[in-house]
């Protein structure tokens, strides 16, 4: 069972990794810096920054993923569109 973890666990952090490049591609997108962006959903740009970076992973909650996509006038699912390794 170890290894299927493993697995999984390294799947959700390229997940992670990939919905922090989406928020970050649609908020420059909508013209947001990461300081006005971080203001308008009530959380701190380091927060933010760590949520975009693709060097850390930062799992976010549903509440903030819902708030990012209204903020940004986009579907929720689109902050979750992944790719799979390859493509």
């Amino acid at each position: 069972m170890g290894k299927k973890k493993d697995c999984a666990e390294k799947s959700n952090e390229m997940r992670y990794r990939q919905m922090g490049l989406w928020i970050a591609f649609y908020r420059k997108l909508n013209g947001y810096t990461q300081e006005e962006f971080a203001e308008r959903l009530n959380i701190s740009a380091g927060y933010l920054s760590q949520v975009e970076s693709q060097s850390k992973v930062q799992p976010i909650s549903m509440d903030l993923l819902f708030d990012i996509a209204d903020l940004l006038g986009i579907d929720p699912a689109r902050l979750l569109e992944f790719k799979k390794e390859g493509e």
